[in-house]
């Protein structure tokens, strides 16, 4: 009987020691405040420090304020950072390099991966959350994948509402929502 309440006690520092450690990672963590709700990102730049930065200079820059989501695919993926309500492309910075094989980051549920062409180093402002584990995306069998960088911790309810939303076609693109999502600042906290 002695030996359950010593387990409990452990238990509990090893959950209190988690808690810290998560609180206390060091990570830079952004808000997405949109017109659905906030959405907390923690980003991971040890694993895709270009990645992070280019993401981290848009959104230092304001550079996302005002976009939206231009592309939501329920049960796989919302897209934002490059549109504005009109469907117009704010003009933006240098392609990066693709850090999907480096990284070895999976594009599981809720994590956040940058928005590409055919052409793997073609990544600036735009991204996606992913809504469900999108295997296809991630780099394998010498194939460029799409470059994850951050986790989505708070607001994945925001997330699935986004996800939900009704589509359309406009602008020369499918699955735009019929309501515009708005992105409406970012901060780094």
């Amino acid at each position: 009987m002695r030996i359950f309440p010593a387990l409990i006690l452990t238990l509990c520092s090893l959950c209190s020691t988690l808690a810290v450690s998560e609180e206390t990672s060091g990570n830079p963590i952004v808000v997405l405040e949109t017109s659905k709700g906030n959405i907390t990102i923690e980003l991971l730049p040890d694993k895709a420090p270009i990645t992070v930065e280019n993401f981290l200079g848009y959104v230092k820059s304001g550079f996302y304020n005002g976009t939206i989501f231009h592309r939501v695919i329920r049960r796989f993926a919302v897209q934002g950072g490059g549109f504005t309500p009109d469907l117009v492309e704010k003009p933006n910075g240098e392609s990066i390099i693709n850090e999907s094989k480096t990284s070895k980051l999976r594009n599981d549920r809720w994590t956040v991966a940058m928005a590409r062409t055919d052409d793997p180093n073609s990544a600036r402002s735009q991204f996606y959350i992913n809504m469900r584990m999108n295997l296809d995306l991630d780099s394998r069998m010498g194939r460029d994948g799409y470059a994850v960088f951050g986790n989505v911790i708070e607001g994945q309810n925001i997330v699935r509402d986004i996800a939900i939303s009704s589509t359309h076609s406009a602008g020369g693109m499918e699955d735009v929502p019929v309501e515009p999502i708005l992105i409406i600042s970012t901060t780094l906290k």
